[in-house]
């Protein structure tokens, strides 16, 4: 049982695919782990033991009628519960959701059902996937946060009980709960994935994430879920090659590593640093520090008037309604975007794409930016998400990001970012590949 719940997502289709597993079985496995785990990490927000069950039990009989079966068929995945359900609850954190049912799927949902995931369950987010934290632990140790917003996915991967899971990030919410908890997760480029159903926060910032067991798990599901919905104003059409095959291969020479500390690299705690420094160290001619010019240092401000004057707009009828119901961090961020002028808002928009030029040459001579995750382990208490500082430039220009759990200090996890160019999310993987083995091997 303990042996199938560790299964990767793709080594679990693989096994399917060849009839030497069933997905009852891979289900039932991952039963028991939750009824051992969940008490404790508590990364559900609905769990249905039997309704996965079933979801399994229909798999398993397509196969066996010799029918046409998907990439994921048979695999469980697990869902933030800001992705619409139309077969379970879907209640965004808040109490101003409670018992709320969509009458349809989301988009990814549509598309996990499509190459064959069984749905195992909604994992808990923070309050609106904002920052008010919900009720999971760290599984490393549950004194710690697990981050979020997307604590209940990156919770449930890490500790086992899903091999692989949802989230979305709009600041951090992918990248920093993977990181504190030891999960592998993908922030796709902004647009690559359909955001349909899904709660809209700041949608010029709103991406669908991935949480998983190992690279190929990021690459199997990003090709699963990315295609273009008409549906998302900001997906366009387009050609895309299959991910997987690119992200499994070797890169033609080793790959060039820009790492970058960011303008707030004041925040990186003591172990972060020593481990950045000794990880370039051993990648010597492979990684070179670049320094980003100054008018960076401005982002982070301007990230947050984006985000918040969008928030305060996609929120807005619900503070009207029941603010009295909202965290005070909340009511406090919706107040605060609804102070931005019109012109800061359009000034902050517009340098998104004004300052990309400066990062698109950087990947002109580097394969992938390495940088911290977060500013160390997660942090001790329950109270708080961690800060997702290190996250934010990455977030605010749309790039993909991806997190390798490649340190541990105290027996928490740590995370190493790897960012790519936009579009480049199956190059992004494949680098990642090569330093993990790197970082395991040394060659």
């Amino acid at each position: 049982m303990q042996e199938l719940a560790h299964l990767t997502a793709a080594e679990a289709a693989r096994r399917i695919a060849a009839g030497e597993l069933r997905s009852t079985e891979l289900v039932a496995a991952l039963i028991a782990q939750i009824s051992a785990r969940e008490p404790e990490v508590q990364a559900f927000a609905h769990f249905d033991p039997d309704q996965a069950m079933e979801g399994a039990k229909a798999a398993d009989l397509t196969r066996e009628k010799g029918e046409p079966v998907g990439a994921l068929h048979g695999v469980p995945v697990a869902l933030k519960d800001i992705i619409d359900t139309a077969t379970m609850p879907t209640e965004n954190g808040t109490p101003l959701h409670a018992g709320r049912r969509p009458v349809a799927d989301a988009a990814v949902v549509a598309r996990l059902r499509e190459a064959g995931a069984v749905i195992l369950g909604k994992t808990v987010t923070a309050e609106l996937a904002v920052l008010h934290p919900g009720k999971t632990r760290n599984p490393a140790n549950p004194a710690h946060t697990p981050g979020g917003s997307s604590s209940g996915s990156a919770a449930a991967v890490a500790a086992h009980m899903a091999p692989a899971a949802l989230g979305t990030q709009t600041n951090g919410s992918v990248i920093r709960p993977a990181a504190f908890c030891g999960a592998h997760a993908l922030k796709p480029t902004f647009g690559l994935i359909s955001r349909w159903g899904v709660l809209e926060e700041a949608p010029s910032l709103d991406t669908i994430g991935v949480f998983a067991r190992s690279v190929e798990d990021l690459a199997l599901l990003t090709d699963c879920l990315a295609g273009f919905d008409p549906r998302d104003p900001d997906m366009r059409p387009a050609p895309r090659a299959p991910m997987r095959p690119i992200a499994m291969s070797e890169p033609p020479i080793p790959p060039l590593f820009a790492f970058i500390k960011t303008p707030v690299w004041e925040k990186a705690s003591a172990a972060t640093v020593d481990a950045f420094a000794e990880l370039a160290e051993t990648l010597g001619a492979q990684c070179r520090e670049v320094e980003l010019p100054a008018a960076f240092n401005h982002v982070y401000e301007m990230q947050r008037v984006v985000m918040l004057s969008e928030l305060a707009v996609s929120y807005g009828r619900l503070y009207d309604a029941g603010s009295s119901q909202m965290s005070a961090v909340l009511r406090g961020l919706i107040e605060e975007g609804r102070r931005y002028a019109a012109g800061d808002y359009i000034r902050a928009r517009r340098a998104q794409e004004a300052l990309w030029p400066v990062l698109a040459e950087v990947f002109e001579n580097f394969d992938a930016i390495l940088t911290p995750a977060a500013p160390g382990p997660a942090p001790a208490g329950l109270d708080a998400t961690g800060d997702p500082s290190f996250c934010t430039l990455w977030t605010y220009f749309g790039a993909p990001a991806l997190n390798l759990p490649l340190f541990a200090v105290d027996g928490l996890p740590m995370g190493a970012q790897l960012v790519g160019a936009r579009g480049e999310d199956a190059r992004l993987m494949r680098t990642a590949r090569w330093l993990e083995r790197f970082a395991e091997t040394g060659s």
